[in-house]
């Protein structure tokens, strides 16, 4: 059973198994954007997306990232990926 549920701690999806919580990806831009010390703004306008788009990834308040919106982010914090979304096995 996968439930998307909004975390402050980045965490995007979880899941349950035998009544213990599993992160299966963790959600690291709010990281990213601290190293490269760049705020919404900002990061928008270099990316190409609206500061809506932003925060709501930034907050985990979307169920779904296009490929297009994860690689202007990239390109926007010159990082890869992986810095941004870990995959976290259970």
């Amino acid at each position: 059973m996968i439930n998307n549920i909004s975390q402050q701690d980045n965490t995007n999806y979880k899941s349950f198994k035998n009544d213990k919580l599993i992160v299966m990806i963790k959600n690291k831009l709010s990281e990213m954007m601290g190293i490269r010390r760049m705020n919404m703004a900002e990061t928008a306008r270099i990316a190409g997306l609206s500061h809506v788009a932003v925060f709501k990834i930034y907050h985990n308040k979307t169920k779904t990232i296009e490929l297009e919106t994860i690689n202007k982010l990239c390109y926007a914090l010159d990082c890869k990926i992986q810095d941004i979304f870990e995959y976290i096995p259970d």
